[in-house]
C-alpha cells in the first residue's frame, strides 16, 4: 500500500487520523512462513533478503505463527536518524551475500515495522487501528528491528517535531481505513519536510529533446567559509516553459569559459557562467558531502547579490540555536518528543 503526497488533514478531521514518521529509507515487505526463515521484498517485487542477513534472526520472532509485515529498512547516522546515503551502500547486494555480510559489520541496518496485513489470516479489510493493535501486540523489538510509536491527532505537532529533529516528515494514516495493496490510496497521505536555501548560479547543462537549446538544469554552488564558492548540486525541475527561457537568456550572457567552483565537480558537458545569478531552491536533505537531495527551483533572487546569499552551513555544520533551515538537517537534534 503507498501513500499519496498531500497535505495534513483538516483541524476538524484530525482526530481521525494517526500519524507515523516518514523514514528515508528501502521500502520492503516481510514475509514470515512460521519456520524460522523469512523473506523480504522490495517494492519492485525483487527478493532482496540475502542483502540484510543481520534481519535473518526476525524469522524466529513470531514462533510459528506465519505473517505478513510492512516496514521500511534504515541505515542509521550517529545521531540515529535515516541516512539514505549509508543505506545506498547496502542496497543492491542481495546477489552477493559474502559482501552483504561484510557490509553489515560496517553498516547494520534497521527495519522499522508500521504494519501487518497478514497474521495467520488476511486482515486487509481490518481497520489500521485494529491492525496496529495487532502488531504492537507482537512486540517486535530487537536488535535490527522495532516498531515505532504512532500519534492519534496532534498532525500539525507532529509534522513540527519531525521538522525539528531533521527528520523526513509524516506519513498520515486514517484510522478507519483497510489495507490496500499495490493503491496508492487517499488513506495514506505523505508529506515531505522541504528546506529552502539561496544559491549561486555557476554553470548549467544543455536540456534534450524539446529542451534542446534550453538548460536542462542548473549547476549552483554556496560560499563556504573560507569564500569558496562550493558545489552543492545539479537543480532541473521547478521552472516553467517560459521561466527556463528566461533563464536560458540570462545564462547566455554570462557564459564564461572558466569554472566558478572550487573545487571543479565533476560534471560533463557543463557551461560556466559567472557566479552572479542568486536563486532560491527547496530540497529534501543534504548528503554527507554537503550534496542537495531532491532539489527544485523556486525562484530567482534579483534582490541578492552573490555576496548577500549563502552561509557557510554547505562546508559545516552550524550553531544549533540557529533556525536556518539548512541547520535543522544537519546539526544534533534537541531531545525527542513523544510526538
Amino acid at each position: 500500500m503507498l501513500a499519496t503526497p498531500g497535505r495534513l488533514p483538516p483541524a476538524a478531521q484530525d482526530a481521525r487520523w494517526a500519524y507515523e514518521t516518514k523514514q528515508d529509507g528501502q521500502r520492503a515487505v516481510v514475509y514470515l512462513p512460521g519456520d524460522g526463515t523469512l523473506l523480504l521484498r522490495a517494492r519492485s517485487g525483487e527478493a532482496i533478503t540475502a542483502a540484510y542477513p543481520e534481519l535473518q534472526p526476525l524469522g524466529e520472532a513470531l514462533g510459528r505463527v506465519p505473517a505478513v509485515l510492512d516496514g521500511e529498512v534504515l541505515a542509521l547516522d550517529e545521531q540515529g536518524r535515516a541516512d539514505f546515503q549509508l543505506l545506498q551502500s547496502r542496497m543492491g547486494l542481495a546477489h552477493a551475500p559474502a559482501r552483504a555480510a561484510r557490509m553489515a559489520a560496517r553498516v547494520p541496518v534497521h527495519l522499522i515495522l508500521f504494519d501487518v496485513p497478514y497474521l495467520e489470516e488476511p486482515l486487509f479489510t481490518v481497520p489500521y487501528t485494529d491492525r496496529r493493535g495487532l502488531l504492537e501486540s507482537l512486540a517486535l523489538h530487537g536488535p535490527y528491528w522495532s516498531t515505532p510509536g504512532a500519534v492519534v491527532g496532534h498532525g500539525a505537532e507532529a509534522l513540527r517535531a519531525t521538522r525539528e529533529h531533521g527528520l523526513e516528515g509524516v506519513v498520515c494514516k486514517r484510522l478507519d481505513s483497510g489495507y490496500e495493496p499495490g493503491v496508492r490510496s487517499r488513506a495514506w497521505i505523505k508529506i515531505r519536510n522541504r528546506r529552502a536555501e539561496d544559491v549561486i548560479v555557476g554553470g548549467w547543462l544543455p536540456g534534450r529533446g524539446r529542451l534542446a537549446g534550453l538548460p536542462g538544469a542548473v549547476l549552483v554552488g554556496q560560499r563556504s567559509a573560507d569564500g569558496r564558492l562550493r558545489y552543492v548540486g545539479g537543480v532541473g525541475t521547478g521552472w516553467s516553459g517560459t521561466e527556463r527561457a528566461e533563464l536560458a537568456a540570462l545564462l547566455r550572457a554570462a557564459e564564461t569559459g572558466t569554472c566558478p567552483f572550487d573545487p571543479v565537480p565533476p560534471v560533463a558537458n557543463a557551461h560556466w557562467v559567472l557566479p552572479r545569478l542568486v536563486g532560491e531552491v527547496n530540497y529534501s536533505t543534504r548528503t554527507r558531502a554537503g550534496l542537495l537531495r531532491q532539489p527544485s527551483w523556486l525562484r530567482l533572487r534579483p534582490d541578492l547579490t552573490p555576496q548577500e546569499s549563502s552561509s557557510s552551513c554547505a562546508s559545516a555544520c552550524c550553531s544549533s540555536r540557529s533556525t536556518r533551515p539548512c541547520c535543522t538537517s544537519r546539526c544534533p537534534p534537541s531531545p525527542r518528543t513523544s510526538s
